[in-house]
């Protein structure tokens, strides 16, 4: 009967210990609302447009909280970031991720400046339609 009782004992700790560690290894995301702008030079041609869908992955120090509480902010600087590329700025697999990491900085860069911390450890286009 005391075997059984260690036994037990020794299985709830284990099954704390791992559901601890699952807590800690879970990446919070978020996703931001649709972005529709239009992109380059007037005078160089017909109006373009692009749509960008992103999500943030939040720090494991980070806080979903304060992400959203700076979403304006965030939404606004991304929009003009946006807004400021030109074609050969999009145009290649490659240019998406150099831009992916400049949007990356700008949502960093407004949450120190916010918070203290960057608070988010990677972003990403989940969609991207230029035209």
């Amino acid at each position: 009967m005391r075997l059984r009782s260690i036994v037990f004992a020794l299985a709830c700790v284990w099954a704390m210990n791992v559901s601890a560690q699952s807590i800690t290894e879970y990446a919070n995301y978020v996703e931001l609302k649709s972005f529709v702008t239009n992109f380059g030079e007037v005078q160089r041609g017909p109006l373009r447009f692009v749509k960008a869908e992103i999500t943030l992955q939040i720090a494991p120090n980070g806080s979903r909280h304060d992400v959203d509480a700076h979403m304006a902010h965030i939404r606004n600087d991304l929009n003009f970031l946006l807004n400021e590329q030109m074609e050969e700025d999009l145009a290649s697999v490659e240019a998406q991720a150099v831009l992916a990491q400049k949007a990356l900085r700008v949502v960093q860069d407004i949450l120190i400046a916010e918070t203290g911390s960057a608070q988010v450890d990677d972003l990403f286009f989940t969609s991207l339609v230029i035209q």
